[in-house]
């Protein structure tokens, strides 16, 4: 039995006192009074010969029956060789490591490198569709039923295409569990195929000569903001993703060696990437550079030169223009180059698809380096340049 009494206790915390003192219950617990009459429990042992001491909680808050009932379990783990303050940092881990703190961690960490649309598609499909399902989860205990749970919900929705997307967001998260070490458990590898097969979105391409033509002669035509006509123009020089050109930096761009070199963190594969720059793609670089407003981006915002062109002014530019997003799309110019270079200028497909960016391996199953075959490439940019000028010249 211990000596404390609830009615001793107030007593206590009522008498008046010039510094603070330690009421004992015997076994190491007491209560610790400030010269404010506010009362903190505490438990006091020792671990290989060491004295330590931890909070249970403040009183009245924590009663003392609740202090008792503590103090107890944690000398039961002492009595089991178990250090009462690992048990609680263990405990507290373990709190914290739910599937919802992990991924706004993740989110954090990693949301940097995005851009706004990515940030709030992503932070919308975690707060909508993961969270509720699997949110105050622990990471450990998560399963892959639990997951698949979630997705087939997503599903019944008709979203197919949000239930893979969904998938794959939630297995970065579990990778980042992973080597920070807050788990070993990665349950999303186990569905792989037990998804309903989503419909892949086509991004329409202009892939006929002759209306490809007009359409480049639209754009020369483009009485927008010049530095979108440049973007524009550009594209089907280059054939990158939107998303790289929007974001193209004067630091990247080398023009003594006719080579733009996309950092790694820019691109999907996260792997650099070297683009040959043909004399007509180097004229519209020098062009953008005149215009000029001292920024480091080779197109920016409209709205500040601290930003990069926003993601919907090209495919906003292309409407403008008279195309249907059924007809084309600043992403289609890259169907655009694959086609016609194939099937009109007949260039080797390994050579397209490693200017495409695309995961391309060679004979023995490597995977070529950033400046694998760029002579080849090279000559490729030029030739398919000249020939988009005679497109343009041919009515």
């Amino acid at each position: 039995m211990g000596k404390l009494t609830t009615k001793g206790i107030e007593a206590e915390l009522r008498r008046p006192r010039d510094k603070s003192q330690k009421l004992f219950d015997g076994g190491g617990l007491y209560l610790e009074v400030t010269k404010k009459g506010k009362g903190h429990w505490r438990h006091k042992f020792r671990v290989k010969g060491k004295e330590r001491r931890l909070s249970l909680g403040a009183y009245p808050e924590v009663t003392l029956r609740m202090a008792r009932d503590k103090h107890y379990e944690m000398r039961r783990q002492l009595a089991e060789g178990i250090d009462p303050s690992d048990a609680r940092k263990r405990d507290r881990e373990h709190a914290e490591a739910t599937f919802e703190n992990i991924a706004r961690e993740w989110f954090e960490k990693k949301s940097v490198e995005w851009e706004d649309k990515t940030k709030q598609m992503v932070k919308s499909r975690l707060e909508q569709k993961a969270f509720p399902g699997i949110g105050r989860m622990h990471v450990d205990e998560i399963r892959a039923k639990d997951l698949l749970d979630m997705l087939r919900k997503i599903e019944a929705e008709g979203k197919y295409h949000t239930a893979h997307r969904v998938l794959s967001i939630c297995g970065r998260v579990f990778r980042y569990a992973v080597i920070t070490g807050r788990t070993d458990n990665d349950p999303t590898s186990a569905l792989k195929g037990a998804l309903v097969k989503e419909k892949r979105e086509h991004r329409a391409g202009i892939t006929e000569p002759k209306e490809f033509g007009a359409l480049l002669r639209a754009i020369d035509s483009y009485s927008g903001e010049p530095s979108t006509r440049l973007a524009l123009q550009l594209l089907p020089l280059v054939f990158a993703r939107p998303g790289e050109v929007r974001h193209a930096e004067w630091s990247e761009v080398d023009v003594e060696k006719a080579v733009w070199t996309i950092p790694a963190e820019k691109m999907k594969m996260r792997r650099d990437h070297m683009v040959p720059l043909s004399t007509q793609a180097l004229a519209i670089l020098h062009e953008a550079q005149r215009m000029q407003r001292t920024s480091r981006y080779v197109f920016p915002s409209v709205r500040s030169v601290d930003r990069a062109m926003s993601d919907n002014t090209l495919n906003a530019a292309l409407r403008r223009l008279g195309y249907t997003k059924e007809e084309m799309t600043s992403h289609g110019f890259r169907a655009s180059a694959r086609t016609m270079l194939d099937e009109q200028l007949r260039k080797r497909p390994d050579l397209i698809e490693h200017q495409l960016a695309h995961a391309v391996k060679g004979p023995l199953g490597r995977a070529y380096n950033r400046a694998e075959f760029l002579d080849e490439r090279r000559e490729m940019m030029q030739d398919w340049a000249d020939w988009l000028d005679e497109l343009k010249a041919t009515k």
